[in-house]
């Protein structure tokens, strides 16, 4: 048996490392804003306020995917790991200063 001394090559092409997007907006997103469009258009009869939300939220689907294509995931997840600092708890720190006789040396 040989052995070749270069590794094993496999072609990658790049749409298989891309976000699947429509209209720019991550998929997931871009549904989130189309049924936030209909339910308004639904349940407000009102179709301006409806195609309103929708473009409204296809804009902010695209300002989320440009950042990070994976934001739902983070935030979704975001809530089952203990924080690990919370700005909330306040902890005394002493702090203190040395000064000429105190300094030990």
């Amino acid at each position: 048996m040989s052995q070749s001394t270069g590794g094993r090559v496999n072609p990658v092409f790049k749409a298989m490392n891309r976000p699947l997007t429509v209209l720019g907006a991550e998929r997931r997103l871009f549904f989130v804003a189309l049924i936030s469009g209909g339910a308004i258009f639904s349940l407000l009869h009102s179709l301006f306020g409806g195609i309103a939300l929708f473009v409204v939220g296809v804009v902010i689907a695209r300002r989320a995917t440009k950042y990070d294509v994976e934001i739902l995931r983070v935030l979704f997840n975001s809530g089952k790991f203990r924080r690990r600092y919370d700005p909330m708890k306040w902890q005394s720190t002493e702090i203190r200063i040395a000064r000429g006789r105190d300094v030990q040396g």
